[in-house]
């Protein structure tokens, strides 16, 4: 068997108008796709997470072999390659194509993988662009040459001007609407006492009978993979996708600005859109969101504040962490700044703590491979950052238990914004606060035995020690910090033996979660 190209296309990578597909002829050429054991493996993987890529995966292959093309796949079950470059190499002894041709991964590991491969057949391997993303790597760089910092905001107002988005003429020229760029301010508003009320559920897809039956194998062959399926109903298509669109702009885009930021207990998805997997494996493109969202402030079915916070999620932040991850490389995952080494606790695999907030956000993880941002920010990723726990530990379980993690966007957002371990490479501060941010955000204390306001005694909030722990560990990098200095003169109206006792006491929590 031969071929002219043999297309590969990643997990993540399932779209139709891919540049891997430019040229593509039926007759000469074939796509390659592959499940391989390695990418399930790396580190205990949920398993939403493995259902999700699997089904659109197949859901994808499904699709192109009805359109007429031919498609050799590898599914789990039947061949179980170890890995992505063995797999390669078998098709290559298989197919003995002229040239592979590739769409740019998402990941630093899966590029030089398959690379290595094609060197080794002796084979060209043409590597395209990715034509899913606003932003080339090369525009990213050339935007970031010869800037001393990076700022999303900077970024994302360039972004706002090239694309000509929520743009309009002024006296001096092109204007953001409503006259200023960031409408952030307004959106953080807390539920208070008597929460969220009745709120629309989003539009979930039932799984069809091969999604079920591969539930059946991923069972069998993952058996101490955490995580449930009980509630899996992510879209695994390119229709499901924009039909998700669809119901979060007419049921729950108005109200996602303001409330962005809140937490409430078994309301795990609130006004969020729940997008991002759909986006991150390519069903949905970030130019459809951002267009629908903008005729919805058009149209006055959304609001200017809600509309802004969506396009900057998707065409500032979204734009930015990718940008960061390539620009910095593979030793950006290494990063650890602030000098951290504590083991992650075992509770953020099993949701096993009477921390009330870690509880409701990690078993709500597990039940669904899902959290919102301020869950994992400022729930999540702050008690990790207060415990001083690893950061490329911390950035293992984010990857490993969320459905819509990719590593080109996971680890900037855990390694720079959560964990600050990149010298404030992608973030301007360490993002930190005691149990009270907590308390304000959300109704998770209200059910939790420990009290945020507390730091010493049988009732401190674990948040809250840690909190006063961490400024006084980190004081000399950050006391003088144009951002952070207030909380840093706060940590000075502590008394000395206050401050002891506050850190014997961290001392003591660290030993008992190590």
């Amino acid at each position: 068997m031969s071929c002219r190209h043999l297309v590969l296309v990643l997990g993540d990578q399932l779209d139709r108008q891919s540049s891997a597909f430019q040229d593509f002829d039926p007759a000469l050429d074939w796509v390659w796709m592959c499940e391989a054991l390695e990418e399930s493996m790396l580190v205990p993987v949920h398993r939403a997470r493995i259902l999700l890529f699997l089904a659109a995966m197949r859901q994808f292959r499904a699709a192109l072999e009805d359109a007429g093309w031919r498609v050799h796949y590898r599914s789990l079950e039947v061949q179980g390659d170890p890995s992505l470059g063995a797999g390669l190499e078998a098709a290559i002894a298989l197919f003995r194509p002229r040239r592979l041709i590739l769409t740019e991964p998402g990941e630093h590991r899966v590029s030089a993988a398959l690379q290595a491969v094609a060197a080794a057949a002796n084979i060209p391997l043409e590597c395209r662009p990715d034509h899913h993303f606003l932003c080339s790597r090369e525009s990213f760089s050339d935007w970031a040459s010869g800037r001393k910092v990076l700022r999303l905001e900077h970024f994302y107002r360039h972004q706002r001007q090239h694309h000509a988005i929520l743009m309009t003429a002024g006296p001096t020229g092109m204007e953001p609407v409503g006259g200023r760029w960031n409408l952030d301010a307004e959106n953080r508003k807390a539920f208070g006492r008597k929460g969220p009320g009745l709120v629309p559920r989003p539009l979930g897809f039932t799984p069809d009978q091969g999604t079920r039956d591969l539930m059946r194998h991923i069972e069998r062959i993952f058996p101490t993979a955490p995580g449930r399926l009980a509630h899996f109903d992510w879209p695994l298509n390119a229709d499901q996708a924009n039909a998700a669109l669809d119901d979060f702009i007419r049921h729950r885009l108005a109200a996602f600005g303001p409330w962005q930021d809140a937490m409430w207990s078994h309301e795990p998805y609130l006004y969020h859109a729940r997008l991002s997997a759909a986006l991150n494996l390519k069903l949905l493109d970030p130019r459809q969101v951002i267009a629908a969202a903008v005729t919805a402030f058009e149209t006055q079915q959304a609001p200017l504040a809600s509309v802004e916070g969506l396009v900057r999620q998707i065409l500032g932040w979204r734009e930015y962490v990718r940008g960061v991850y390539w620009l910095e490389g593979p030793a950006y995952l290494e990063s650890n700044a602030l000098d951290a080494h504590q083991p992650l606790p075992d509770f953020y695999w099993t949701g096993q703590t009477d921390y009330a907030c870690l509880g409701a956000s990690i078993g709500q993880v597990l039940e669904l491979g899902y959290g919102h941002h301020i869950q994992r920010l400022m729930v999540t990723g702050l008690f990790a950052l207060l415990l001083g726990v690893a950061p490329r530990a911390l950035q293992a379980w984010y990857l490993a238990m969320f459905v819509d993690a990719v590593e080109w966007v996971e680890a900037p957002n855990v390694i720079g914004m959560s964990q600050y371990a990149d010298h404030g490479r992608l973030a301007s501060k360490p993002y930190v606060a005691t149990g009270q941010y907590i308390a304000r955000m959300s109704n998770y204390c209200h059910q939790c035995r420990y009290d945020p306001k507390a730091s010493l005694g049988d009732r401190a909030c674990p948040f809250t020690t840690l909190y006063w722990d961490f400024l006084a560990r980190h004081a000399g990098r950050f006391a003088s910090h144009p951002r952070t200095a207030l909380q840093w003169r706060n940590l000075a109206r502590l008394d000395a033996e206050r401050l002891t006792a506050i850190r014997r006491g961290a001392d003591a929590l660290r030993r008992s979660l190590a």
